[in-house]
């Protein structure tokens, strides 16, 4: 029997994150999972992985992994919370180790911030495969959005996080630190497109362009031979110079300081002050050096 996908759909970050189990088995993984964050109030809760939970429960499935694609810039992960309410394992691709040595100079963490990998139960290399019930979940490195960014290949599915999107919106971004357009035109032409055609593909977000349904599921041969950035005939330098245009012009993501500071932690929040609170850095301004009276410098 092949495994079957449930879908839960975040419309506060867009995002999309994949329940996938072995029927027979009852064996399960979770690919990219939301933790709710108000970024007004700086308070977080767990309804949306709380249904997700239920649905698992319900099924009286295994959780046995929790994937991540890469460390998100647009959502918190809510990793450490399924891993304490389910007892999965946490995995991330082997490179988030230069994504931590980015970040905590970014954010000064401080020297006990480990950039070793270690807050993670595993890091995935290319190619490697994980056998979960009689699921073969294959890991397949995609960088240029991050430098970590991996794809899982399950059966005739393959989940490309924020790599490759649906038709009509294109590709993910690449101007984050240490990303790189040639090396996301890399990764899908020369990769993900290299798959069968009729490898479906689900998505990490649906940014719904044109205010057009919801929908997360495309396949390789459609995207090759549609997608509206990365064609299978679209010259590399072509697509670099598009990319490169168009991130200029982009808006940082909404939650990305509160986000990158807890998922390059596999998810786990700051630690408590002496007085009992936990608190998030927040860089100002970043990209523009001012005075202490707010003035450019």
């Amino acid at each position: 029997m092949k495994p079957q996908i449930e879908t839960f759909y975040d419309p506060a970050t867009f995002t999309l994150t994949y329940l996938v189990f072995d029927p027979q088995s009852r064996d399960a993984v979770v690919i990219d999972p939301v933790l709710d964050y108000d970024p007004l109030a700086s308070q977080t809760d767990t309804s949306s992985t709380d249904k997700l939970i239920a649905f698992v429960k319900s099924k009286e499935l295994r959780l046995q992994w929790i994937l991540e694609t890469h460390a998100h810039a647009d959502h918190l992960s809510s990793s450490q919370y399924l891993k304490n309410q389910l007892g999965a394992k946490v995995a991330i691709g082997e490179r988030i180790r230069e994504v931590q040595v980015t970040f905590k100079g970014v954010f000064d963490l401080p020297t006990s911030f480990r950039t070793d990998g270690s807050q993670f139960d595993r890091l995935l290399a290319d190619g490697e495969v994980l056998q979960v019930g009689a699921m073969r979940i294959e890991v397949i490195a995609t960088p240029g959005h991050t430098p970590a960014c991996v794809s899982y290949k399950i059966d005739d599915a393959v989940f490309t996080g924020d790599a490759l999107f649906m038709d009509d919106y294109g590709t993910g971004r690449c101007d984050f630190p240490k990303g790189s357009a040639a090396e996301l035109y890399t990764s899908i032409h020369d990769r993900l497109y290299k798959l069968p055609e009729e490898t479906r593909v689900f998505v990490g977000h649906d940014y719904q362009p044109n205010g057009r349904e919801l929908k997360f599921e495309t396949t390789i041969g459609a995207s090759k031979k549609g997608n509206i950035q990365l064609r299978h005939d679209t010259p590399q330098e072509e697509f670099v110079a598009f990319r490169q245009r168009r991130d200029a012009t982009l808006k940082q993501p909404r939650l990305l300081f509160p986000s990158v500071q807890v998922n390059i932690d596999a998810g786990r929040l700051p630690q408590t002050h002496e007085n009992g609170i936990r608190y998030l850095r927040m860089p100002l301004n970043l990209k523009k050096p001012t005075r202490d009276d707010g003035s450019s410098a």
